[in-house]
C-alpha cells in the first residue's frame, strides 16, 4: 500500500478539500488550531472543492483549501513546500483579500467576518523553537489587541520531530500524517483507530487515484524537483561567481599582504556572501551571530555548509558540526 505525499499542494487539497472531506477538515482544524472549546468548529462548508488539476502548467494547480465555518469565520488552509520569493507577502495578501471581498458596495462593515489563514510549511520559516506561530494586529508598545478579524497561523513541519510512539494529541497525529504519509506502507497502529485520519489515509491511497490524478501528482513532483534543482544550480553558479570575485579581490589584497593570503580571503568573502543569500532565501533573515559566523568561516566550512543548505530542514542542521 502506498499513499500520496500530503506535503504537496495537490495531495493536500485532495485529502482536505474533497467533497467527502468535511468531517476530516473539521477534525483537522479543531486539532491544529487549538482554540478553546467555545470556539470549536462544529460545521463548515468547503469552498471550491477539489478537482483534478489541469496539466498544461503549474498555474492551474489548486494550492489551497478554503472553508466557511458555521459562525461565519473564513479559513484558508495552505501547504507550502518551497520557500519562494514573496511567499509571506502572498499569505498576507490572500487573507486581506478574503476579508475585504466579503462586502458588496454600500454594505455595512459590521457584516465582515474574521479570516483565519493557516499555513503549513515544509521548511523552517522563523528563527524560533515554536512549532506554531500566530500573528494578529496589536499595538507595539503595550501589546493592545486591535481586533482578531485577521489571524495568520504558521506550522513549520521541520520542527515537528515526534515519532509514532510519541504521539499523544490529535494535533500530533494529524501533523505526523501530513509529514509522513508519503513514506508509509501501512497505516500506523497509533493512527489506525482514529476514524478521521483513517479516512484521510483512504483518500490518499494511490490505488484509488485515477490516471489523471496520478499524472497530476507526478507533474507536481517534477515541478518541485525542478525548483530544487534551480537552487542547486544557483549555488553552483554563485560559487563560481564568488570564486571569480574572490580571486579579483584576492589579487588586489595580495599586492599588499601577499598573493596567497589575498586569494584565500577574497574567495572566502565571495562564498560567504553567496551562502548568506541562499540561507536567507531558504530560512529567512539570519541571526546576527550566524551572519558573523559566516564572515569568519574557513573555506572548508563554507563548502560544507553550502552543500548542506540544499537538503537541511533547518538552520541548526546546516551548521551541525561535521561527524568526521
Amino acid at each position: 500500500m502506498r499513499f500520496l505525499d500530503v506535503r504537496t499542494d495537490f495531495a493536500f487539497k485532495k485529502v482536505f478539500g474533497s467533497a467527502q472531506s468535511t468531517e476530516i477538515l473539521i477534525d483537522f482544524l479543531n486539532a491544529v488550531l487549538e482554540y478553546p472549546p467555545e470556539q470549536a468548529i462544529a460545521s463548515l462548508t468547503i469552498v471550491d472543492p477539489y478537482q483534478i488539476p489541469m496539466l498544461k502548467g503549474m498555474k492551474d494547480t489548486y494550492v489551497d483549501v478554503k472553508a466557511q465555518l458555521v459562525d461565519g469565520r473564513q479559513v484558508i488552509i495552505e501547504m507550502q513546500v518551497l520557500n519562494v520569493q514573496g511567499f509571506e507577502q502572498r499569505i498576507l495578501y490572500n487573507a486581506a483579500k478574503s476579508y475585504s471581498q466579503q462586502l458588496l458596495k454600500g454594505e455595512d462593515y459590521t457584516l465582515l467576518n474574521p479570516v483565519i489563514a493557516l499555513t503549513l510549511t515544509d521548511f523552517q520559516l522563523f528563527d524560533t523553537p515554536n512549532l506554531t506561530s500566530r500573528f494578529k494586529l496589536i499595538e507595539k508598545q503595550h501589546l493592545i489587541e486591535y481586533n482578531d478579524d485577521i489571524e495568520l497561523i504558521f506550522i513549520e513541519l521541520p520542527k515537528f520531530t515526534l515519532t509514532e510512539t510519541e504521539l499523544e494529541t490529535g494535533k500530533d497525529r494529524w501533523l505526523y500524517f501530513v509529514k509522513n504519509a508519503g513514506s508509509l506502507q501501512v497505516i500506523p497502529n497509533s493512527l489506525f483507530n482514529d476514524a478521521h485520519i483513517h479516512q484521510a489515509f483512504d483518500i490518499a491511497n494511490l490505488a484509488g487515484l485515477t490516471e489523471a490524478e496520478l499524472e497530476a501528482q507526478e507533474k507536481r513532483f517534477d515541478f518541485i524537483r525542478l525548483q530544487r534543482g534551480s537552487i542547486a544550480k544557483a549555488l553552483h553558479d554563485g560559487l563560481k561567481q564568488g570564486l571569480e570575485q574572490g580571486l579579483e579581490q584576492g589579487l588586489e589584497q595580495g599586492l599588499e599582504q601577499g598573493l596567497a593570503q589575498g586569494l584565500e580571503q577574497g574567495l572566502a568573502q565571495g562564498e560567504s556572501r553567496l551562502l548568506k543569500k541562499l540561507l536567507e532565501r531558504r530560512f529567512g533573515a539570519l541571526p546576527t551571530a550566524l551572519a558573523e559566523k559566516l564572515n569568519q568561516a574557513t573555506p572548508a566550512e563554507l563548502e560544507r555548509w553550502g552543500e548542506a543548505v540544499l537538503t537541511a530542514p533547518n538552520l541548526d542542521a546546516v551548521f551541525k558540526p561535521s561527524s568526521s
